[in-house]
């Protein structure tokens, strides 16, 4: 209802009760033309009442939507869903987003979608410059996939640009499987570049990465792929470096950026590495820096033309969902209140690293807090004394245990198995993310909760090699009386 019908209604009621409704009518269509008219970021989030408005009325201007009658359908897709609830959970959006040849291109019978899609593309590139990436967020676009397949197109859409017998991919190594799995699945070698240890920190080798392209040949190489956002005790790679190389030889340059939005070092390494060398694209995931569903990734760079390659090559339509999501999260947040966010995480992570050190000064015996200040979001323990190789517990018995007690997110590596990237050591890997409502009203302090996991957990390890190493010696000693029940009962 327009602020004119609102005025119409004055004949049924006094118009004195209507001016409250009246004035909120008019604040809402002058945020809507600020918004369709500036394509960019409010300051200050839209309450859901008007989110829900703003999408009802986008849904309306789709065809499957109109009036029965209106709308005749005689093709095999026409946005028809059967199930009412799932009609009502997508806001009767059915037609999805793009067409055959582009993701980014609109729809004649499904203008509401291709609106919502347009309109999300604008307020993410604006997202992204605002919050560290001034110059190489020029353009974005939402893809409905995770990071891994994102990143898989980003390398297809390069193959056009490249010399036909240009198979490689350069990747300084992180230890995720989707980056490795997106470069085979888009047909190409990757060549994996071990990292240098510095002190506690895993760090970008450049003069291995100048010496492999220089031995492959830039015609052989169809690009070189870096991270930001990683598991400690690997921190971001050194992107300028490398970007510098990049544009020496000709070569293309990805950025895996998935979760490296909440993090201002990860956003300036990306905009520091597009001034001072080649950055072509970097791809960040929804869920991890929105806080939606799973199921989208944006791919940003500094040249529009290669953004709109990455689209292009997306094969037939996609859906709507991953756009919506991120519409009405960017919408409900406003720039403000991603700041807020970004604010939490800081004092998440500052509160998860004071917890961590404090631990480990209480358990010494068992762990260690590595030094990995270049890493802004992960943080990780050396576990002491565990592993088959120092005859300890297994490690992953640990993780076993947090999952067991509802911690979810921690990593615990066993050193021997991946002993050339994360030394000979065990290790548990944790990162601060912003905390986030389980429920409506309610936020869980998850930093705090873990730590007193933790270290109930290490208390029991402590305690079970101390037990452990008595009976040893008891054994050595003879003293076959000395049982592991009455250690447990010594111990307390």
């Amino acid at each position: 209802m327009n602020s004119d019908n609102l005025l119409a209604l004055g004949r049924l009621v006094d118009q004195r009760h209507l001016q409250p409704a009246l004035g909120w009518r008019r604040g809402f269509e002058n945020r809507l033309s600020h918004l369709l008219s500036q394509r960019r970021l409010p300051e200050q989030g839209w309450s859901e009442p008007e989110l829900e408005l703003l999408i009802r009325e986008l849904a309306l201007l789709d065809m499957n939507n109109a009036n029965s009658g209106s709308c005749i359908g005689v093709g095999e897709r026409e946005g028809r869903v059967v199930c009412p609830l799932v009609y009502r959970r997508h806001f009767g959006l059915a037609h999805g987003i793009g067409r055959s040849g582009d993701v980014t291109a609109g729809q004649p019978k499904a203008a509401g979608s291709s609106v919502i899609n347009s309109l999300t593309n604008s307020l993410l590139g604006d997202w992204l410059r605002q919050f560290g990436c001034p110059k190489a967020a020029k353009c974005a676009v939402l893809i409905p996939v995770a990071t891994g397949m994102a990143l898989c197109l980003c390398l297809l859409s390069l193959r056009s640009s490249r010399p036909s017998n240009a198979k490689l991919v350069l990747w300084p190594r992180i230890d995720q499987k989707s980056c490795f799995k997106a470069i085979i699945t888009a047909g190409f070698t990757p060549v994996p570049i071990e990292p240098l240890l510095d002190g506690d920190q895993l760090v970008t080798d450049v003069t291995a990465v100048r010496s492999l392209i220089e031995q492959h040949g830039p015609d052989s190489i169809v690009a070189v792929m870096t991270t930001t956002s990683c598991f400690a005790p690997r921190v971001p790679d050194r992107l300028a470096d490398v970007a510098k190389l990049c544009a020496e030889f000709g070569l293309p340059h990805i950025v895996n950026n998935a979760y490296g939005v909440q993090a201002s070092r990860c956003m300036n390494l990306i905009n520091d590495a597009s001034t001072k060398g080649r950055l072509d694209l970097f791809v960040q995931s929804c869920d991890k820096n929105l806080l939606v569903p799973v199921g989208g990734a944006v791919i940003a760079g500094p040249d529009a033309a290669v953004v709109s390659r990455v689209a292009a090559t997306y094969p037939g339509r996609a859906s709507a969902s991953p756009s919506t999501d991120a519409l009405l999260t960017l919408l409900h947040l406003g720039r403000s209140g991603f700041a807020r966010l970004l604010d939490q995480r800081a004092a998440a992570y500052t509160r998860l690293r004071d917890g961590l050190a404090s631990l480990a000064g209480r358990h010494s015996d068992c762990v260690r807090l590595l030094d990995t200040g270049k890493n802004p979001i992960s943080l990780a323990l050396c576990l002491r004394g565990s592993g088959s190789s120092s005859g300890g517990s297994d490690p992953g018995r640990l993780g076993a245990a947090l999952f067991r007690r509802g911690c979810s997110g921690a990593r615990v590596v066993a050193g021997g198995r991946q002993a050339r990237l994360r030394r000979s050591s065990d290790r548990i890997s944790v990162r601060a993310l912003s905390e986030r409502c389980r429920r409506p009203g309610h936020v869980g302090n998850e930093v705090d909760s873990f730590l007193v996991v933790l270290d109930s957990l290490l208390t029991k390890e402590f305690r079970q090699r101390e037990i452990d190493s008595r009976v040893a010696d008891a054994d050595e000693q003879g003293d076959n009386d000395y049982s592991k029940d009455q250690l447990t009962e010594d111990l307390g």
